[in-house]
């Protein structure tokens, strides 16, 4: 009778485990799903790949097995093991706080064992693998990760789709929620000066993390080491209680960053609204403290025709003469560019540029006579003293843009249209236009609304310069969110033949985020880039001019 009861009892459990429990998805399996995210150097958690293990009964977990790669296993610290609560994406640092931690290892080698025993339920259960750096990892490093297997119920299982190892690279977070005393920082601009210091511009969105009106200066961080550290917040541009209004109606935002790479002075812009014009454009008196009243400037009527502060933002800019470490007092360039009927005139964020011939260009946007949107540029011939501003580059409704020069002298536009907003056709992309006199005319560029799709975001694009065999040479890097209806998969993407196509594609944050970016060449054989991460308010990494043309 007994051997009758176990006889059963085995063809009970095969029948369980082969037919009842495969039919309903219970089967006993490990699933391990990469996700690409940046590895902060000053964080001891950063989630690398998720872990989903299927059981049809309780059982024991313990030893996964790791196997590292990519040259730089000396700085990688040691992996954690965390139990989470239930399936879910890619969460806060705070939350993944709160996981139970299963296990830790800090051995070194290419091949690592992270020990440890615990029991999960039937059914399926979530872990995070997650990895820590040595501080003094190199931004340059490359590290993969593949998991080889996990011990269940004392049998070691492989992954059920086994994948090549992901790449890593380590990031620094620049800026933090919360750091400094400021709510949110937001809409980075990054540049190289004269004697190679990095400067990382941003508002400083003290009390919340919406847009303007509101209390946000442009600060400023410095780094002297190629952006392995970074100086504290330094404020370029602040209006105060300008005007008797407290500074929660004296807002600057959307800065742009432009290096004379000729006499090495540094300007930002950044546009300024005194107070709040309401939705029927009208400038409301008596705001105080305690008043609630909210507008922008590109909602409705919060920017109006004319010149004066109670009428339009204004656009002011401020410089600096040694490599970013004081600031003069800001001027206002409204009259001097802006055309009376145009509702607004503005920076576009992000990074100006020096011509070949010396001229300074500032990437600007606005609103025409009738509320709607363009971009144009903004420039000067004689060294920031004076400035003229474009006409716009299309006809449609387009606003932040970035400006690259091209191998022929022409100025190319890179512009976040608003026709992509929701448009996820084969017409989705950036809309491009060329000029070759400064903006007094403008010609489609072929690879406009064909080659570099967006979520309607900021976007970043450069022109580097490098030396290759004697010979100088160039190419295109840009960065935006690569979707059409997200601001996901942060990536950088590189053209060959001045921007008519971008074969070359490097993802390096794929959660959601804000979505912004900013690129600069760091030297002729690195090119750094500070975007909005899904893991920092503003993250910082390179990347090496060999792997940007391979």
């Amino acid at each position: 009778m007994n051997q009758k009861i176990k006889l059963y009892r085995l063809l009970f459990l095969f029948t369980l485990n082969v037919i009842v429990f495969p039919l309903l998805g219970l089967a006993q399996g490990l699933n391990v799903k990469p996700v690409q995210l940046p590895l902060l150097l000053d964080r001891p958690a950063n989630p690398v790949a998720r872990l989903a293990v299927s059981l049809p009964a309780k059982a024991g977990l313990s030893d996964l097995e790791i196997e590292v790669s990519g040259g730089a296993e000396k700085y990688l610290k040691g992996f954690s093991l965390l139990l989470a609560e239930g399936d879910s994406a890619v969460v806060s640092e705070a939350k993944m706080k709160k996981y139970a931690v299963l296990g830790r290892t800090g051995a070194t080698g290419k091949q690592r064992k992270l020990s440890f025993k615990s029991e999960l339920p039937a059914g399926t259960s979530y872990l995070w693998l997650t990895a820590e750096l040595d501080p003094s990892t190199p931004l340059s490093a490359k590290i993969g990760f593949r998991i080889k297997s996990l011990k269940i119920g004392g049998r070691s299982v492989r992954p059920a789709s086994p994948a090549s190892a992901f790449v890593y690279r380590p990031a620094v977070a620049v800026r933090r929620h919360q750091q400094e005393n400021v709510h949110t920082h937001r809409i980075p601009g990054l540049a190289t000066a004269t004697d190679g210091t990095l400067l990382s511009i941003y508002d400083a969105r003290y009390t919340k993390a919406g847009d303007l009106q509101g209390h946000i200066d442009i600060g400023v961080s410095r780094s002297f080491d190629k952006g392995r550290t970074w100086q504290p917040m330094q404020v370029a541009l602040d209006m105060g209680t300008w005007g008797g209004l407290p500074e929660k109606f004296n807002g600057v935002s959307d800065a742009c960053i432009l290096v004379d790479k000729t006499t090495g002075t540094i300007f930002i812009a950044g546009l300024w609204m005194h107070g709040v014009i309401n939705s029927d454009g009208k400038w409301l008196d008596g705001l105080n403290e305690n008043s609630t009243d909210w507008n922008h400037q590109w909602r409705d009527k919060g920017s109006q025709p004319g010149f004066g502060v109670r009428q339009t933002s204004q656009f002011l800019i401020t410089k600096s003469t040694d490599h970013g470490k004081t600031w003069s007092k800001p001027v206002n360039l409204t009259q001097m560019c802006k055309k009376e009927a145009w509702w607004l005139w503005a920076p576009a964020p992000g990074q100006g540029i020096t011509l070949k011939d010396g001229t300074l260009v500032f990437p600007t946007q606005g609103r025409d006579h009738t509320g709607k949107a363009f971009s144009n540029i903004t420039y000067s011939k004689d060294g920031g003293k004076t400035w003229e501003t474009s006409e716009p580059a299309v006809r449609e409704s387009t606003t932040e843009n970035m400006a690259v020069e091209l191998s022929d002298g022409s100025i190319m536009l890179n512009m976040r249209s608003n026709a992509n907003r929701g448009d996820t056709s084969a017409n989705n992309g950036r809309a491009v236009a060329v000029t070759r006199d400064l903006g007094t005319t403008w010609t489609e560029h072929e690879s406009s609304h064909r080659a570099l799709i967006e979520p309607t975001c900021m976007a970043s694009i450069i022109r580097h310069d490098y030396v290759d065999k004697g010979i100088k040479k160039s190419i295109l890097v840009f960065c935006n969110p690569d979707s059409k209806t997200a601001r996901n998969n942060i990536s950088i993407k590189v053209s060959y033949d001045d921007g008519k196509t971008w074969p070359r594609k490097i993802l390096l944050d794929q959660e959601k985020s804000r979505g912004y970016s900013c690129l600069t060449s760091v030297s002729p054989g690195v090119v750094g880039v500070l975007y909005e991460s899904s893991q920092a308010d503003l993250a910082y990494q390179q990347l090496e001019l060999k792997e940007l043309l391979k």
